[in-house]
């Protein structure tokens, strides 16, 4: 039988409650500050009220996740190509996981874990659907693309905090490029999932719209 305390946290807090507290603790502090024990303390009961809701902490970040990901702005399809709907759907599914403070490192835990985070995939699978490819290629795409997105967005935010930091050298040794700033350029990402689609176009895997004017051609 549940215990008095218990009970009253599960009355005072909902599922969405803890989310949103556990979102902002992420936003404002970071991934390190966000435990069982400070995210009961910010809602104001005993950490024992977290479990009505989540069994445990990976069962919560995942949850998170999940709203990181629900926050990406929608894509207007209209007059739209597949690959404009793609890389539209990219960029948007990045600037979520940019907006909050190691949201993408959030995300990359709950996708090696196989938790959740499936809108990622899910999206760019619908985008990529639209250009006509097979199930197979479509879902092998969306899935590097995933690992593109989540990637460069864990690396902008790492290179973020540790600039806040002083910790990122900025001489150059031997005069030669830090190979890790290609990335920090402005149109970087574009770039990185340009080449994606490119590659894609030339699998050349393509299934007709119409099979039946494909077949009379």
């Amino acid at each position: 039988m549940p215990r008095p305390e218990s009970t009253a946290a599960y009355a005072r807090n909902s599922r969405d409650d803890v989310i949103e507290a556990a979102l902002g603790i992420l936003d404002q502090q970071g991934l390190p500050d966000l435990t069982m024990r400070h995210l009961a303390a910010t809602l104001g009961i005993q950490p024992s009220g977290l479990y009505w809701h989540f069994p445990n902490k990976q069962a919560l970040l995942a949850a998170v996740s999940d709203r990181i990901i629900a926050g990406a702005r929608s894509v207007d399809t209209t007059g739209r190509s597949w690959q404009q709907r793609v890389q539209a759907e990219a960029t948007a599914l990045r600037d979520a996981l940019l907006a909050f403070k190691d949201g993408a490192e959030v995300v990359s835990s709950t996708l090696a874990l196989g938790l959740g985070a499936e809108g990622l995939h899910r999206r760019l699978t619908g985008a990529i659907d639209a250009g006509g490819f097979d199930e197979e290629t479509s879902e092998l795409a969306a899935a590097t693309m995933v690992h593109f997105i989540v990637g460069h967005a864990f690396h902008e935010q790492q290179r973020i905090q540790a600039d806040s930091l002083g910790a990122v050298a900025h001489a150059h040794t031997l005069d030669r490029e830090d190979p890790a700033e290609a990335t920090d350029r402005p149109g970087a990402f574009d770039f990185g999932i340009t080449l994606l689609i490119a590659g894609l176009e030339r699998q050349g895997t393509h299934v007709p719209a119409d099979p039946a004017s494909a077949g009379s051609q």
